[in-house]
């Protein structure tokens, strides 16, 4: 590979914490190439959390919904612009169509083999695939040979004024004061068998409210609210007055990043948001069930606790998640009891 470029595509179309994760290359590969041109390739819905990076030039959105129509015309798009490099992060068949014909593309190693015989035979072998380093660390190995090596900063995503506007502005309504501490919950995750059960979150926030100088927060998607909504009554009928706010399905994505900046720490399920509070560099408490960490998705550069039952056959069954527990137990999390998760919490929160 030539050791530059001029222009270059950064293709990764979703999801949340695969978008995060990949702002340690961008950042990186700015900094490695200060006056290139670097674009960035996303679907509409996501295009929330790379818009506003300053180490981007331009975004390139892929329509929700979008159909092979959509896909030839971003095509045309990408051959038309003449990029030097396009770097497929996603390589999947929509990926590698859209990069097809461009002059050079490299794509990350996503150690499938590996990948698989963890998780049906249990077999670790990821010492013969380069290792098991974070997500966001492998997605440079495509372009270690331009002299693209981790700055050691972490991931980053960008909320602005507005953002941080409608969360103090939500914060005052609620009359939470600057002095409390607060604590961010994100009980959901887009898999099922990823979800810690949620009256164990109930306990654990009943529990954590019970410091009067502290207050609560629900974080999560439209889609989430209901959730976040039957363990918001499931708190207030034990504790009626209880500091506890539900978001859920009311914020974008970026005005979520701006409220975590108010939490000390955030509480979550392997799930996007849990990259989102590790971008802001909160502490996180995370609830890893079916996935382990060697699919390289664990809370990336910042204090963390990760909370899994080790040692169960079973486990990894799935590196992306199911809809149910294959064996029908779901031991993986249900025997990950609250009085853990608090001991974790206050842990950090001490530090």
């Amino acid at each position: 590979m030539r050791d530059t470029f001029s222009k270059t595509l950064i293709v990764r179309f979703s999801s949340v914490g695969d978008i995060v994760l990949s702002s340690l290359l961008v950042r990186v590969l700015r900094r490695r190439f200060p006056h290139a041109q670097i674009d960035y390739l996303v679907k509409t819905e996501f295009a929330g959390l790379v818009r506003g990076n300053p180490n981007i030039s331009r975004v390139i959105e892929l329509p929700a919904g979008a159909t092979f129509s959509d896909l030839r015309d971003i095509r045309k798009k990408v051959l038309k612009s003449g990029y030097d490099l396009v770097i497929d992060i996603h390589d999947s068949l929509r990926s590698r169509y859209v990069s097809l014909g461009a002059r050079r593309v490299v794509r990350f190693r996503k150690r499938k083999l590996a990948r698989f015989l963890l998780v049906r035979f249990k077999w670790d072998v990821y010492g013969f695939f380069g290792g098991a380093p974070g997500v966001a660390e492998r997605y440079l190995e495509p372009v270690h040979s331009l002299g693209v090596t981790n700055d050691g900063e972490g991931l980053e995503v960008f909320p602005d004024e507005g953002d941080h506007l409608v969360a103090e502005t939500l914060l005052r309504s609620a009359k939470i004061s600057p002095e409390t501490t607060m604590v961010g919950i994100a009980p959901s995750a887009r898999h099922a068998n990823k979800r810690w059960p949620g009256e164990r979150f109930a306990e654990t926030v009943l529990t954590l409210l019970r410091n009067p100088n502290r207050a609560c927060i629900l974080l999560g998607s439209v889609e989430e609210r209901e959730r976040c909504t039957g363990i918001a009554q499931a708190v207030l009928s034990s504790a009626p007055g209880a500091r506890l706010i539900n978001t859920a399905g009311l914020l974008s994505l970026t005005e979520v990043t701006a409220l975590m900046d108010r939490c000390e720490l955030v509480l979550s399920n392997d799930s996007g948001l849990m990259h989102l509070a590790a971008a802001r560099k909160r502490k996180v408490v995370a609830l890893f069930g079916p996935t382990v960490r060697q699919f390289g998705f664990y809370p990336y550069g910042t204090e963390s606790i990760v909370l899994e039952r080790s040692g169960l056959g079973c486990r990894p069954c799935t590196h992306i998640g199911r809809p149910s527990c294959p064996k029908g137990h779901f031991r993986c999390l249900e025997e990950i009891e609250p009085g853990q998760v608090v001991k974790s919490i206050e842990q950090l929160l001490r530090q």
